[in-house]
């Protein structure tokens, strides 16, 4: 495709600023990762809400875009070589933003590529298993009687928050002194499971001082502030 224009999903959010990186998402914690992401690196942007409430991600105009019918997704009409871009998948974002900017992501090759190791720790281990406690614990899973589930990802859900206390051990970010996209992954399911979900306690945060100090330390920065509501919520 050669034109915004040309993308389906064009028709259903259209642009106003169509010189801009077009983003369609829902503060959800993969969709403040990618908003967090763009403020973060000063790149100019214009949201669109797609209302998961309302199952907009699985009309067709969203679907020619992400045919996983999952937010978030974003054009670049200016991508590589000029040529407007699609991109779904929060962690393929959060790389493409990277790189487009030279900015959240270490320069030299061995530290960039241990960043982005980590943001596929939270793409395969955090989010997935985070996202299991919310729905047994806080929504309809609660009413399972066979409470194993609940147990199994409560148990790993520990697990991978140890993990990551441990590598925050004498370090101020995932990657040390430098914020990244690997702490931007991390953050919003964190906060999601401390405090969206309530899940806190069950899981024992409270042993894990290092997560809770880095998870304020983010929480703290402007950037994170402004995309918990990014596009704003209906």
């Amino acid at each position: 495709m050669n034109r915004l224009s040309d993308f389906p999903i064009h028709k259903r959010w259209p642009a106003t600023l169509p010189d801009r990186l077009q983003l369609y998402s829902f503060p959800t914690p993969n969709g403040i990762k990618v908003s967090a992401a763009l403020e973060e690196s000063g790149l100019p942007y214009e949201a669109h809400l797609v209302n998961i409430l309302d199952n907009e991600t699985w009309t067709e105009p969203f679907l020619a875009l992400n045919p996983n019918g999952k937010i978030p997704a974003i054009i670049d009409p200016d991508g590589p070589g000029g040529r407007p871009l699609g991109l779904f998948e929060s962690g393929a974002i959060l790389a493409y933003l990277a790189d487009k900017t030279g900015k959240l992501t270490p320069h030299d090759d061995d530290a960039r590529y241990e960043t982005l190791q980590w943001v596929f720790f939270q793409m395969g281990g955090i989010g997935p298993i985070f996202g299991q406690v919310g729905f047994f614990y806080k929504f309809a899973g609660k009413d399972i009687e066979d409470k194993r589930p609940l147990e199994r990802y409560v148990k790993e859900s520990t697990r991978l928050l140890g993990v990551l206390e441990a590598r925050l051990a004498g370090r101020q970010w995932i990657m040390g002194d430098d914020y990244t996209i690997a702490d931007i992954a991390c953050f919003p399911w964190v906060r999601t499971l401390r405090d969206f979900y309530q899940a806190g306690d069950i899981v024992g945060i409270v042993r894990f001082p290092r997560v809770i100090d880095w998870l304020e330390r983010c929480l703290e920065r402007p950037a994170s502030r402004k995309a918990l509501n990014i596009p704003p919520r209906p």
